[in-house]
């Protein structure tokens, strides 16, 4: 009988262990067309929820960040992720079962975001953008969140440490624009969210929250900017006001090795 018992075990976990290897099916994407009838996972309210959407037939499948789409994509539930380059990178980097396809598409430029009308905060970020890309604080930025050897070193904050504050809203799943390091929301995006403020003469209050709600708080005035890499795109304009843009990405796919 305990013969029986064991080899019945053995069937099942065999059986249940094929059925985990089924899920994971092969798929081969050479170019967008490829993600016709897949399974894609995004982050929601991205560009690359949109793109999907609108370009694909594809099952289209949201998530709070592209790091959990990524431990569905693992787990076989999802056949591939869309998602900007950069956090893309930082995924596969924690998952040496995941690589990045050699496809890029939907080339896009990251801006700040102001509630409709508030041109004087508008005008004051323009110029700090464009201060810090004239006198070489944008570039050092650049080498400290994108470093070709990959050690990140945090700057200093240099916005005022009293007085009125600025409150900045972003979404901390966005390596290496905004993501936690301890308790701590850090990023090139807050960053240089703190030379706004300086240059604004207040001190910043970041403020995190999911993506897909940041645009609903600005309106609201919970927030008075968003600095999120966020991108410039007719629906969004239609509803905040954007500054000049300071970085361009493009999406990529994301599928098991």
């Amino acid at each position: 009988m305990e013969k029986i018992t064991a080899l019945f075990m053995a069937i099942v976990l065999c059986a249940l262990s094929f059925a985990g290897c089924a899920q994971k099916k092969q798929v081969t994407i050479n170019s967008t067309e490829d993600l016709n009838g897949l399974k894609i996972g995004v982050q929601s309210g991205t560009t690359g929820q949109t793109w999907c959407e609108e370009n694909t037939d594809s099952e289209v499948i949201t998530f709070k960040s592209g790091m959990d789409a990524a431990l569905d994509l693992k787990n076989g539930a999802i056949d591939a992720v869309v998602i900007d380059e950069l956090p893309a990178q930082r995924i596969v980097e924690q998952n040496d079962d995941l690589k990045i396809l050699d496809l890029r598409f939907t080339k896009e430029e990251y801006a700040i975001a102001v509630k409709k009308g508030n041109t004087e905060l508008l005008d004051s970020i323009n110029k700090t953008i464009a201060d810090m890309k004239a006198n070489g604080d944008y570039d050092k930025l650049t080498s400290a969140f994108m470093p070709a050897d990959g050690n990140i070193v945090i700057p200093e904050n240099v916005a005022p440490t009293s007085g009125e504050t600025l409150k900045m809203g972003t979404n901390a799943a966005f390596w290496p624009f905004e993501y936690t390091e301890g308790n701590e929301v850090v990023g090139f995006d807050i960053t240089m969210s703190q030379y706004i403020a300086k240059g604004y003469g207040k001190q910043l209050e970041v403020v995190n929250m999911e993506f897909d709600s940041l645009i609903a708080a600005l309106q609201a005035g919970s927030i008075d900017f968003i600095a999120a890499g966020m991108s410039i795109t007719p629906d969004r304009q239609e509803e905040v006001d954007f500054s000049d843009p300071y970085y361009s990405s493009e999406q990529v796919v994301i599928v098991r090795k």
